[in-house]
């Protein structure tokens, strides 16, 4: 029998498609609100791997990521993803969003997001939320997968979440893994 560990706490990661500045600077307010303290990562680009957001967000669409401050247990994913959800609803006007959070943790060993969408690879947590596994820590990098959406597998994304993967080992080595 094999003995049961307790996997260290991770990141919690949220990506943020928005056309508006200001609908921005609401999300992440928000995020504030619901997690605590956190920063918007140094990534900010035109999101133009697919138009599948243009009709109820408009275009062209940028997207940024946010990083709560404080690590969190990976089995409150879908507890995130459920609050995520509920900031989109509330700034949405005539049922179309006003920016699309995406929620995610980041570990030493992988990338995972939350997705209310089932799938053959997809694990259902609870609540309708199912946990993506959507990058693998592999050979120094991360490495998509054969269902990575394409904007997880650019290098400048796959880049940026290697980059936050050395400063969330730092906090473990640090101790600083004070949860959510």
């Amino acid at each position: 029998m094999g003995e049961i560990r307790i996997p260290s706490d991770v990141a919690l990661i949220v990506s943020i498609l928005y056309t508006d500045d200001l609908m921005f600077e609401a999300a992440t307010k928000e995020l504030y609100r619901e997690f605590g303290k956190g920063i918007v990562l140094n990534f900010s680009a035109k999101f133009d791997f697919t138009n599948y957001y243009d009709e109820e967000l408009g275009s062209p669409i940028f997207r940024r990521f946010w990083r709560s401050e404080s690590l969190f247990k990976r089995e409150l994913l879908a507890e995130v993803k459920l609050k995520t959800n509920d900031i989109e609803s509330r700034f949405s006007i005539h049922n179309k969003r006003r920016f699309n959070l995406d929620p995610g943790f980041l570990s030493a060993e992988n990338f995972v997001l939350a997705t209310t969408k089932n799938y053959t690879h997809r694990i259902y947590l609870r609540a309708g939320i199912f946990a993506d596994l959507t990058l693998i820590y592999k050979g120094r990098e991360f490495k998509p997968l054969d269902w990575t959406y394409p904007d997880y597998a650019s290098q400048e994304i796959r880049e940026l979440l290697k980059s936050e993967r050395e400063i969330y080992l730092k906090r473990l080595r640090e101790g600083r893994n004070v949860s959510l």
